[in-house]
């Protein structure tokens, strides 16, 4: 038996008239993205790869938190750093993590292993597949 499909996230954008600025609508939250100014937008909100690294970062963060969590593990806070490299049609995303708090080696080792299974990175190593209809 297959799962239902159901909807994990949605999200609504808006390209009005001001060069490249797009309003979007995640649940109930506002945010604004733009390109920088250096490639013709006025760097009004974060850039879309700026946006898809910032889901992978947040992902990484709440589900280590979630995790040490669970074991009692004196995780005392998480910082991710993202980067996106691309190198013709060949692109990979760099992922650093700072650990604070008295964590064992084994602790670590275990955050490090349970970051390569967040649901974000998971989506993103599968390669999904984009389906783009006209309304």
């Amino acid at each position: 038996m297959t799962e239902a499909r159901r909807i994990v996230a949605r999200v609504h954008a808006t390209h009005g008239l001001e060069n490249y600025r797009v309003e979007i609508e995640a649940g109930r939250h506002r945010l604004t993205a733009d390109e920088p100014a250096a490639r013709g937008g006025a760097d009004a909100g974060a850039a879309p790869y700026e946006l898809l690294l910032s889901g992978l970062a947040a992902c990484t963060a709440i589900t280590l938190r979630m995790y040490a969590e669970r074991k009692g593990w004196d995780l005392k806070g998480v910082d991710v750093d993202t980067r996106l490299f691309r190198e013709g049609e060949q692109a990979h995303i760099e992922r650093t993590l700072s650990l604070q708090g008295q964590l064992a080696a084994e602790q670590k080792s275990r955050l490090l292993e349970v970051a390569e299974k967040t649901p974000v990175t998971l989506t993103l190593k599968s390669g999904i597949e984009i389906r783009t209809a006209l309304r």
